[in-house]
């Protein structure tokens, strides 16, 4: 069965991106990009709520993306996209497919399919209501070096506890410390 896995970059109080949805903060070098790079490899299914897509689409397409970081950018255009929204009406980005209903429903039957893995980038509201019917197997929390003290926080609307157990870490040069969780049993 495929799994479920989120991943963010947060700052050390908790924070997802800043004010104005700033996220020029995050910790980004080489070595994370060799990351990106294998992460990605780990996929074949992105999903992403509306502000996200909005905000990946409007970039990884780009001549820009293209010229930076022409293997993520290849990957994040090449993958087939899920955009959950109850807003949009159409989406453009190639590969991708809009669920407006039905959500838990629609990811339930997409684990139950074969193939790789499927991520969850950013989308924090969205993981939220997937982590309420426990449809998250993983959650890859990106911690870096950096207090922000405003913005918008790491899952915020999580309305219930969550337990979680960690089962592996990374530690970047830059400081960044990748943290592995998975949901405990009970």
């Amino acid at each position: 069965m495929r799994k479920v896995l989120f991943f963010m970059l947060t700052s050390l109080d908790g924070f997802f991106e800043g004010p104005k949805q700033d996220i020029s903060w995050h910790h980004v070098d080489d070595e994370f990009n060799e990351f990106a790079i294998q992460q990605l490899q780990e996929f074949d299914l992105l999903l992403f709520g509306r502000t996200t897509y909005q905000l990946m689409a409007g970039y990884w397409p780009t001549e820009a993306a293209l010229q930076d970081d022409p293997i993520v950018a290849g990957k994040m255009n090449s993958t087939p996209k899920i955009v959950v929204s109850k807003t949009l009406d159409k989406v453009g980005w190639d590969n991708t497919r809009l669920v407006k209903e039905n959500v838990a429903e629609e990811i339930s039957k997409l684990k139950q399919q074969p193939g790789k893995d499927i991520a969850i980038f950013g989308s924090s509201d969205l993981t939220v209501s997937l982590a309420r019917h426990g449809l998250v197997d993983e959650f890859r929390i990106m911690l870096n070096p950096i207090f922000l003290g405003s913005g918008k926080r790491l899952l915020e609307g999580v309305d219930q506890k969550l337990d979680l157990k960690l089962v592996k870490t990374r530690l970047f040069k830059n400081g960044n410390i990748l943290l592995y969780y998975q949901p405990s049993p009970g």
